[in-house]
């Protein structure tokens, strides 16, 4: 490999924080710019486990593999494997850079080299301070430059994942009715055509007791999907010891059919997510999934202090519900701001709204996608963000 060669490629690096968010968005985003810009990805983690999960050829053990395109390195301290520069670096949701990169590009600086084009990829929000500080530069003390790269919905922002093929992928999965022969797939037993499934990856919160016996002594079957981890913490009055639970279990109360699910790679979740009537999901990287899935949704976003994060859920569905019937929009507003409150007997004639309203609330979701892409997706306005560098 020439020298030219070794320092074209991108670190993205990765500090997991809440098991499965942090790596999701930024394994996506590697595995996309690596497939359809053809770029030479290194994507450094510091907790392998946690990513097996979601990856679960990965050998947590292993300090250096590829898998489709993408060279994961172990980001342990100090760093076992050697940093060389290469034309970007970007440190995912302001994680803390290991002391030998910042030494490295430090040094290439006072040399007069050429150094990575370095960015700090935020979280997604969808307040409109973010317009305003997408792209903006920060002077390091060491003299070295750094952008503030910022995901949004709006065309002055850096955009959201999405891959090239994804929602025709998913319109062709859901057109051609697959979902009943992926339930199968899955060991999920007694689901008919017919049956409310929904799909359940969310924090702890009373407020899914409230749901689920509201479920349990309704007209409708309906069926849960929940994978092993914090989603089954709030479940524990209904079934148990949720500690002990075992994918393929189930457990069936009255109306309601209880699924535990194994986690699952990427491309198994959006297929779970495009075979539910209703999703629930949590962070940042499940979320924008169930907004590509085109089905109707909860977001339980993570709590912030002082509740922060309800202006964050605030202001991302002032533009999801911007062109809803104002009653429609005003159900499904407040059974999201309900959920994450931890409210209970405001949720049961808020839920029976919103799923009254499902067949309009689906026709929209449908239509948001091109939305909120505004022409182009993070990968290709990251791409271009580099080339003008």
């Amino acid at each position: 490999m020439s020298n030219q060669d070794h320092h074209s490629h991108w670190d993205i690096f990765c500090a997991v924080v809440d098991n499965y968010g942090d790596i999701g968005v930024t394994w996506r985003l590697a595995k996309q710019l690596a497939k359809e810009y053809g770029l030479e990805i290194h994507l450094w983690v510091d907790d392998l486990a946690s990513f097996a999960h979601i990856l679960p050829k990965l050998d947590p053990n292993c300090p250096s593999q590829s898998f489709e395109g993408v060279c994961i390195k172990h980001w342990d301290e100090p760093l076992s494997l050697a940093y060389v520069p290469g034309k970007v670096l970007i440190e995912a949701f302001a994680c803390e850079l290991p002391a030998e990169v910042i030494n490295s590009i430090t040094a290439l600086h006072q040399g007069g080299g050429k150094v990575p084009v370095w960015l700090n990829l935020e979280y997604l929000s969808a307040e409109d301070w973010v317009e305003g500080c997408h792209g903006l530069p920060s002077l390091q003390r060491s003299g070295l430059k750094k952008h503030f790269y910022f995901p949004g919905f709006t065309h002055k922002t850096g955009g959201l994942i999405c891959e090239a093929d994804l929602l025709t992928k998913r319109e062709h999965w859901q057109t051609t009715n697959q979902r009943l022969d992926y339930f199968n797939q899955l060991g999920l037993k007694g689901i008919n055509t017919d049956d409310t499934v929904i799909s359940l990856f969310s924090y702890e919160t009373p407020s899914l007791e409230t749901l689920c016996q509201l479920w349990r002594t309704g007209e409708q079957k309906v069926h849960l999907l929940v994978p092993v981890g914090r989603s089954l913490n709030s479940l524990k009055t209904l079934i148990g010891d949720t500690a002990a639970c075992q994918p393929g279990q189930q457990f069936t109360l009255d109306k309601l059919t209880v699924h535990i699910l194994p986690m699952t790679d990427q491309q198994g979740y959006d297929r779970l997510l495009w075979s539910c009537d209703f999703n629930i999901v949590r962070g940042e990287d499940s979320f924008l999934r169930a907004q590509w899935a085109a089905r109707p949704f909860i977001w339980h976003i993570y709590p912030q202090e002082e509740d922060y994060h309800l202006i964050k859920l605030e202001a991302f569905m002032a533009l999801y519900c911007h062109n809803l019937a104002p009653e429609i929009a005003k159900a499904w507003k407040m059974l999201n701001l309900g959920f994450n409150q931890g409210a209970q007997e405001e949720l049961v004639p808020l839920w029976q709204h919103v799923t009254n309203a499902h067949p309009v609330l689906t026709q929209h979701a449908q239509n948001w996608p091109s939305d909120a892409l505004n022409d182009a997706d993070l990968a290709t306005r990251l791409v271009q963000f580099v080339k003008n560098s």
